[in-house]
């Protein structure tokens, strides 16, 4: 039966957007972790490393989000683990994640000057103290605002989560268009809401590439 829009959908909305930046979170953070020993990987002198991390990311740069979530999903049955749709959501996220910023901060790492760890390595330092004092803070510089700019496509992607069952902000809209039949007012509810979350990270992202070109041009 057809109903109106009532404030109990406002609260269920209100819900659906605190699972989503909860989602993000998870991702985001497991990613960073992940997407830094993937960009290590990436630049070690080991080839077997560099190989690995390569391959991790042209599977998941070279396929679908979507299938990702569904393989992640459906393979956690198969191997008896409980079908919790936040923990398949999560991991699918943060491996895909993983790949996208261990190549953004393996482009930040090789952006560093290769005189830095030639001095570097004349003082002796290890390759964990170069990585620590001397690479990473220059590299970090470099990465922070494509990294922001993946944190906004990283909170739109959390969309797809729907389709397994996850009820974030587009699950909950399309919970609530089924009982009021009104996709526009739903759906542009929703679509404001991302706009208000993720508007801001790409005025940030904006503002950070501007400010970096400043200073690579002084």
């Amino acid at each position: 039966m057809i109903r109106e829009f009532s404030s109990a959908d406002v609260l269920f909305i209100a819900s659906a957007v605190r699972w989503t930046l909860i989602l993000s979170a998870i991702a985001f953070l497991g990613g960073a972790l992940g997407g830094l020993l993937i960009a290590l990987s990436r630049t070690s002198h080991s080839r077997a490393l560099r190989r690995m991390a390569a391959g991790f990311i042209q599977v998941f740069q070279g396929t679908p989000l979507l299938m990702q979530l569904f393989l992640v999903y459906f393979g956690l049955a198969v191997v008896g683990l409980p079908i919790n749709p936040l923990l398949a959501a999560a991991v699918a996220l943060t491996l895909h994640a993983s790949a996208y910023l261990g190549e953004i901060w393996r482009g930040a790492i090789e952006a560093v000057p290769s005189g830095q760890t030639e001095a570097a390595t004349a003082l002796s330092l290890s390759y964990r103290d170069r990585m620590r004092h001397v690479i990473l803070p220059q590299a970090m510089r470099v990465a922070i605002a494509p990294t922001v700019g993946f944190l906004v496509q990283l909170i739109k992607g959390t969309s797809l989560a729907s389709i397994i069952g996850f009820t974030e902000l587009t699950r909950a809209g399309q919970i609530i268009n089924n009982a009021t039949f009104k996709p526009f007012l739903v759906f542009g509810t929703v679509a404001i809401l991302y706009f208000i979350l993720c508007w801001p990270l790409s005025l940030l992202a904006r503002h950070m590439e501007a400010r970096m070109r400043r200073a690579i041009t002084r």
